[in-house]
């Protein structure tokens, strides 16, 4: 994921904060907007994670400080639900004019209440999808338990949330109270995807529970097992940015590669760990190395990659001699196994302790075959094209990217 700073201006044209983050070749086939919750920033960690597998599968997500808020402009204390409504809209409208509009709509707590609201005005989006959202934002009304009256007489006060002090001024609260995010889930026309835990401490499951029977179908919801609000555990986070990015699959269109010209771009990137991203045409796919390598295994290795290349072209090349023959073949699996051992007969090895790679393959064919045509399946096997790039020579030229990234 490729994160790029920006800034757009909200309806009172204010400069809000943003970072757009993209997919590893910045070719995202859709757009997404993000919300947070209230008095939360683009900095969270689970946006980072959740971003992170939508721009894996080629989606690109704006996520910005609301009005007030970290690097944005503004006072915090003139804010509302309202004016973080609006601020969405400006967020997408910026989207649309700069980029693309975008499709998808994911919200966070009250972020997620907000877009309810903020969808009216957003007709490209096809799917929304609330994280630990409220389906009434006057829920927020809690934080003032005990000082309503203090507020009803200065207008204003300074309340601690999150270890952090903020101005509060009784606009918020009327504002809050006079929401109707309920009719606006029932109208929202669009896909709904809700996730929320039974455990969230912030905002109940019941709200969830509100949101779902208010929402009109297409709609799910999921239950985020053991979570806490702000999906502080990496684990959590991650799986609810795979769920989104594997739901959206449905509603927005995967970019087509042309592979007629025989280049075979792929695109690698590697953070501070060894999680490392791959962008091959439109797939994303991911690489990792053991935990006891120092790794967190959530990708297969370097060599387990190429190894699976070896067995995805030998089941191809397979599948299509066989379809071309006409033979009764129902399923081909390739097993195989990479390891280093030493070469005792290699004759241009320069001594008798020197490693090579030996991957072993196995082969099983599934149909009505005779003999002669499972040992023809088994010579085809080594012509396949990555079998044959192995055993040849390979040659290949490295140098430094002068300046910025492909495609910048």
């Amino acid at each position: 994921m490729r994160s790029k700073k920006v800034f757009f201006d909200n309806a009172d044209g204010l400069k809000l904060a943003a970072y757009l983050d993209l997919p590893i070749d910045g070719k995202p086939r859709a757009y997404a907007l993000f919300a947070h919750g209230f008095t939360l920033t683009k900095h969270l960690k689970a946006t980072t994670h959740i971003n992170r597998a939508l721009a894996a599968k080629g989606i690109a997500v704006l996520r910005f400080d609301f009005t007030g808020l970290a690097e944005s402009e503004g006072d915090f204390a003139d804010t509302n639900f309202s004016s973080n409504v609006s601020d969405i809209v400006a967020a997408a409208r910026f989207l649309e004019t700069e980029y693309q509009a975008p499709k998808i709509l994911i919200g966070h707590s009250l972020g997620g209440a907000a877009m309810f609201v903020a969808a009216r005005d957003i007709p490209s989006a096809k799917a929304v999808s609330t994280i630990g959202a409220p389906c009434d934002p006057s829920h927020i009304a809690h934080i003032f338990a005990g000082h309503e009256a203090e507020l009803e007489s200065k207008g204003e006060m300074e309340l601690s949330i999150g270890g952090r002090n903020f101005t509060l001024k009784k606009q918020f609260l009327d504002d809050v109270r006079e929401a109707q995010t309920c009719a606006a889930i029932g109208d929202l026309k669009r896909a709904l995807l809700i996730f929320h835990s039974p455990v969230d401490e912030i905002v109940d499951i019941k709200h969830a529970q509100r949101i779902y029977e208010s929402a009109r179908h297409p709609k799910s919801f999921v239950t985020l097992d053991r979570a806490d609000h702000l999906l502080s555990q990496e684990s959590d986070a991650r799986y609810v940015g795979t769920m989104i990015a594997t739901w959206a699959d449905k509603y927005v269109p995967v970019r087509e590669v042309d592979w007629d010209s025989g280049a075979h771009e792929v695109r690698v990137r590697t953070g501070s760990s060894y999680y490392t991203e791959i962008k091959s045409g439109g797939h994303g796919l991911l690489a990792d190395e053991p935990v006891r390598l120092g790794g967190t295994d959530r990708g297969p290795t370097p060599y387990g990659l190429l190894v699976s290349g070896l067995g995805a072209c030998t089941s191809i090349t397979l599948r299509m001699y066989a379809n071309r023959k006409g033979w009764d073949v129902q399923e081909i699996n390739v097993y195989l196994n990479h390891e280093k051992v030493h070469a005792k007969d290699c004759e241009d090895c320069p001594d008798s302790t020197h490693k090579i790679d030996h991957i072993q393959r196995l082969i099983e064919v599934v149909g009505d075959l005779d003999e002669s045509q499972r040992k023809r399946l088994l010579e085809i096997a080594d012509h396949c094209p990555v079998h044959k790039t192995l055993h040849g020579k390979i040659h290949i030229t490295t140098a430094y990217l002068k300046s910025g990234a492909p495609g910048e």
